[in-house]
């Protein structure tokens, strides 16, 4: 049942766990340690280097289903990658290995069901772990270069999400078996029920886990993405027009560069070629290097470079 309380930073961080206990976990993942008295959400945040706005989003998100994360550029990118990160270690180190000791003790091993049991969990278990790592080397390391500002073009989010299927017809399978193999002893009945409970908790810890990525982190990572794109556009364009700079300047002969100063000077070619007594045939030569060179083709990009370049005064340029 839905708790339908909206937190707030000056909210007190024992009442989001006095009215929502499996938030236990996620203040673990969130780098959160328990001892926090009677400080606030913003303030416990604060002491832990955790973005309160970003903590938030999550807690009312998995414990109200509330959220509209496409446009939410507020959120932390570093804060969701350490959440989501430290959930991984949790779940592949701890929780899937302890799930299985409790089977195992729950469990005839010499029989031939109890047996399917637990090969049904260790594939179950193979295929989250599977899924796990693949975000671990694939979609995290390329979040981290987005961060970093050197993105890998050969990877996108949507590619992610294209293959982030869900991994729980394996443990609906084995749900069923256990309901239907529950021992009639009262000791291994009572085992086999709270490893029942644990497996259904975990699904439900999983289902929101899952949810948090597709809502709140792939659209986040999204908004990198666009302005990384936006950020290339401006670079490439800048390239375009300012391409060389001082180095590419030194390239240019003392030709070029008087060439270069009449053609922003408003000069057309013939007028270039009786000004440095040359022919039109060799003001065209040039004009062809200059654009090799330095990738601009334009007079507009020209003058902006002879400007940037102090080849020209601004106000010798005829605009």
């Amino acid at each position: 049942m839905k708790n339908l309380k909206m937190y707030e930073p000056d909210d007190k961080m024992i009442s989001l766990i006095r009215d929502n206990y499996d938030l236990l976990q996620s203040l673990g993942s969130f780098g959160i340690s328990l001892g926090f008295g009677d400080k606030t959400v913003k303030e416990t945040c604060d002491d832990n280097g955790v973005d309160t706005y970003t903590f938030l989003a999550v807690v009312n998100f998995t414990t109200n289903g509330h959220g509209e994360f496409e446009d939410d550029d507020k959120l932390s990118v570093p804060t969701l990658l350490h959440y989501l990160e430290a959930c991984h270690a949790y779940f592949l180190d701890f929780q899937l290995p302890y799930i299985r000791r409790e089977l195992q003790e729950s469990l005839n091993e010499h029989d031939s069901l109890g047996n399917l049991i637990l090969r049904f969990y260790d594939e179950y278990a193979h295929e989250i772990r599977r899924h796990m790592r693949y975000e671990q080397k694939t979609l995290f390391p390329y979040v981290q270069s987005l961060l970093d500002g050197h993105p890998n073009s050969d990877y996108n989010v949507d590619t992610f999400s294209k293959h982030h299927s869900a991994t729980d017809k394996k443990l609906r399978e084995l749900k069923l078996l256990i309901i239907k193999y529950l021992p009639q002893d009262g000791l291994h009945n009572n085992q086999l029920t709270a490893t029942l409970h644990d497996i259904y908790e975990n699904e439900v810890w999983l289902r929101q886990h899952a949810m948090v990525e597709d809502c709140i982190f792939v659209p986040a990572i999204r908004r990198m993405e666009q302005v990384a794109r936006q950020s290339d556009v401006t670079r490439n364009i800048s390239d375009m027009v300012f391409k060389g700079g001082t180095q590419n300047s030194e390239q240019l002969s003392d030709r070029e560069r008087d060439v270069i100063i009449a053609l922003v000077q408003g000069m057309a070619n013939k007028e270039i070629a009786d000004h440095l007594c040359i022919s039109v045939n060799t003001v065209i030569t040039h004009r062809r290097n200059i654009a090799r060179k330095l990738q601009i083709h334009s007079p507009a990009g020209l003058t902006i470079y002879a400007i940037v370049n102090n080849l020209v005064d601004i106000s010798a340029v005829k605009l």
